[in-house]
């Protein structure tokens, strides 16, 4: 699965402070030295599993098929679906679907759920495949100077076969150090997250009453998510949606307008003005442009 889903990059002065916000731009180059990844994290994880060796593995299961069904109500409304054949599924049925919106307006929106319905990948000492990449034996080898598992393998491969007696201790270590790991990786991720929330934020408070087209990215019941070209989220809420009343159906996540039907769903561009950039809180609030004007009218 081809999950293209721009990172952000945030560019900080000498003082720490966001400057800029943009889509982090990879090459065909980055796509040839990932493949050269791939197919030597493959290789190293074949050879341990056929060695029967104590190894950590990067697992990725197989979605749960209850998610996928929910997935596929709302990619009906693109006229796609994921086949399930009695309960199984393959990713090349995502494939298939990614390569389908590959270049259209949709295609952000798509990849997202999609990623969302997938499982986390995780490490574990026993080999249980890599769903995402559909790949029967796979871990993280390539970069020991960053991530412990990596480290952990080279120097099995440094070591381990050199003694056998290490043999029963990498046993252990492997169990021990892919849960750590994981949970590891799993408070990184978060940190990250918070991080580029609050840069992020930071960037928009001088922004405030500045107008933007967006994407919405996210129908929920008190709103919705709208996301700018440069990969900055805020939250449009119902009050800052002009007077109507609007009906959440959570089937194909849409809102209805109560009076005049007018329907906002994942993927419709809109034109937002930023109302909030709050870093302490990680918090950007949007209003819409056009119902709120068109409110004003109403009330003059």
């Amino acid at each position: 699965m081809n999950l293209d889903i721009p990172e952000s990059k945030i560019i900080l002065d000498e003082n720490g402070r966001a400057v800029d916000v943009r889509k982090y731009e990879t090459t065909f180059a980055n796509e040839i030295i990932e493949q050269f990844m791939l197919t030597a994290n493959e290789t190293i994880a074949e050879k341990f599993y056929w060695m029967d060796y104590p190894f950590i593995y990067r697992v990725h299961e197989e979605p749960d098929i209850d998610k996928v069904k929910e997935l596929n109500q709302f990619l009906w409304n693109f006229g796609l679906k994921i086949h399930i054949n009695q309960d199984k599924l393959h990713p090349t049925e995502f494939a298939k679907i990614l390569a389908e919106v590959k270049g259209k307006p949709e295609e952000k929106v798509v990849s997202n759920l999609i990623l969302r319905t997938l499982k986390l990948a995780k490490y574990e000492s026993q080999n249980k495949g890599h769903f995402g990449i559909a790949s029967q034996f796979y871990c993280h080898f390539t970069s020991p100077i960053r991530r412990y598992p990596d480290l952990f393998i080279h120097r099995m491969i440094s070591e381990g076969f050199a003694n056998d007696k290490l043999k029963e201790q990498w046993e252990a270590d492997s169990q021990k150090y892919a849960e750590s790991s994981s949970q590891a990786e799993n408070r990184a991720t978060k940190a990250e997250r918070e991080a580029e929330s609050i840069k992020k934020a930071e960037f928009m408070e001088d922004k405030i009453g500045e107008e933007f087209q967006a994407i919405i990215s996210s129908i929920t019941p008190f709103g919705m998510f709208a996301e700018l070209e440069n990969t900055v989220e805020g939250l449009i809420r119902f009050e800052n949606m002009g007077d109507e009343y609007y009906i959440y159906d959570e089937n194909k996540k849409q809102l209805i307008g109560e009076h005049t039907n007018r329907v906002f769903k994942i993927g419709d561009n809109v034109l937002i003005r930023v109302i909030e950039a709050n870093k302490a809180l990680r918090r950007i609030g949007f209003e819409l442009v056009m119902e709120k004007e068109e409110s004003l009218r109403k009330s003059n």
